[in-house]
């Protein structure tokens, strides 16, 4: 089974089971932790791919950097995984988490890249580009900058790209004028 797939089973049952019992918050609380930590400690992830290194010293792991800083079904939760040999699914686990979390809650995450830093108006506007396109009332938008863009924005929404920015539109002239054949007799 791909280690995606497994991921998507174990979140949906951690999210399930915090559901049930009332601690949905603070396991997402727990579970943005634990992915912000993976996504800064490459040395962790490699840890837990590693299958030289045994369930119970990436247990012990685990629970060192985690213990005190996540709640008690969390920690549940890692001994769970690491019990059944999944430890390597945990990286994945942490962001499918947040993408069925965020699907529950009707939150539509999105990124917008421009050459310059947004304002309120802009942002807005953006934001209502987002819910028409989805139909989700909240959005959550993040904000990258290039300047290589020169202007303009790109706008990625789930697995949806749209480019608006000056660059991909002088790209795609240019590609319109290689095309041209009477451009060799110039």
């Amino acid at each position: 089974m791909s280690e995606l797939r497994v991921a998507s089973r174990y979140a949906k049952s951690l999210l399930d089971l915090a559901e049930e019992r009332g601690t949905l918050e603070q396991v997402k609380q727990d579970m943005d932790l634990f992915t912000k930590v993976l996504d800064e400690n490459r040395d962790l992830r490699l840890l837990l791919r590693n299958p030289i290194v045994k369930h119970d010293k990436k247990l012990a792991i685990l629970n060192a950097v985690f213990t005190g800083k996540v709640s008690e079904l969390t920690s549940k939760f890692f001994t769970i995984i690491t019990q059944k040999n999944r430890e390597s699914a945990l990286e994945f686990i942490g962001s499918e988490f947040q993408r069925q979390y965020n699907q529950l809650r009707g939150v539509q995450l999105a990124e917008v890249t421009t050459a310059t830093p947004l304002d309120a108006p802009t942002r807005l506007q953006v934001v209502q580009l987002v819910r028409q396109q989805t139909g989700q009332q909240q959005v959550t938008l993040t904000e990258k900058i290039d300047p290589s863009l020169i202007g303009g924005f790109v706008l990625r929404i789930g697995d949806r790209l749209i480019d608006d920015s000056v660059s991909y539109r002088l790209r795609k002239l240019r590609t319109e004028f290689s095309k041209n054949p009477y451009q060799s007799q110039l």
